[in-house]
């Protein structure tokens, strides 16, 4: 939903700022959210709107980034509030100048991601269900990291795609998937590591020439090798990213093997929301998996 300036005006107002010459500025911010910049005589701030039946959404986001924010690693925008105006749920952050990662901010990054996956959680999930996009991601706190990924990630996804596809070759490719990760990974049980769980190029960016900072997440405890995989899938990610990361914290053995069963989770979702040649990719990496 877009914002005008009388609902900017009564937003600002609820943040304890000054309404005075205020203007509101449509900005892109995202595919799903409406983004604007309330501009006052001292302050900017970000913010983000959706119908209030998507208000969900945000929600989620607000407790991705305080959940981030308190392990004191990587740079977050902060949260100032949240709320609901004539129809409209929106979530305001600090505003911040965002410019392109350099090679030296992508070095900074890895070091504060491997900081941030040492914030471990008992169980694996998360105390509330989230999104990854805008597709609902369940979180259940689950003791098996085999049974979290694969009942509350992969098996997710597929099902959905068996849904839609119901005449096409999804459930066998589920099942063959499966048993490929009983045979090689089950006994693959990682510490519950808090992890972004959206962090794609799109999602990372920097504050001048030295501060990572990252956004639109979709945390929970899990593999800490899933963000990992995630930056790799569509690129973006210089190599002293992954050289810094390794230094602070090394990725087990395996972790190559893995790598594809991680970022399916993602074309599954992709091809769920798109379709089109995201099936294909699906197709591709189930291929792949199942034939070493």
């Amino acid at each position: 939903m877009s914002i005008d300036l009388e609902h900017g005006a009564a937003i600002a107002r609820e943040l304890g700022l000054d309404e005075h010459d205020l203007k509101v500025v449509s900005v892109s911010g995202g595919d799903i959210a409406r983004a604007h910049v309330l501009k006052g005589a001292d302050y900017w701030v970000f913010l983000k709107s959706l119908p209030t039946g998507q208000g969900g959404l945000l929600s989620a986001e607000a407790d991705g980034l305080e959940a981030i924010a308190a392990t004191h690693t990587v740079r977050v925008p902060r949260v100032l509030r949240r709320g609901l105006q004539d129809g409209t749920a929106w979530l305001a952050l600090e505003y911040l100048e965002l410019g392109e990662r350099t090679v030296r901010v992508d070095a900074e990054l890895g070091r504060k991601l491997a900081e941030m996956h040492r914030s471990e959680g008992e169980s694996f999930g998360w105390h509330r269900n989230n999104y990854i996009g805008l597709t609902p991601q369940h979180n259940p706190e689950t003791e098996s990291w085999t049974e979290f990924f694969l009942f509350h990630r992969l098996g997710f996804q597929f099902d959905r795609l068996v849904a839609s596809h119901p005449n096409e070759v999804w459930a066998e490719l589920k099942q063959a998937v499966f048993e490929q990760w009983h045979d090689k990974h089950a006994r693959h049980q990682p510490s519950p590591a808090l992890v972004h769980g959206d962090l794609w190029r799109g999602n990372a960016a920097a504050i001048g020439l030295e501060v990572p900072v990252v956004f639109d997440p979709a945390v929970h405890y899990g593999d800490r090798e899933t963000d990992l995989a995630m930056t790799r899938l569509f690129g973006g990610f210089s190599e002293n990213f992954y050289r810094a990361y390794e230094e602070a914290w090394p990725l087990p053995s395996g972790h190559e093997q893995r790598l594809p069963f991680y970022t399916l989770y993602h074309v599954l979702n992709h091809a769920n929301m798109f379709g089109g040649g995201y099936l294909d990719s699906v197709g591709r990496i189930c291929r792949r998996i199942i034939d070493e």
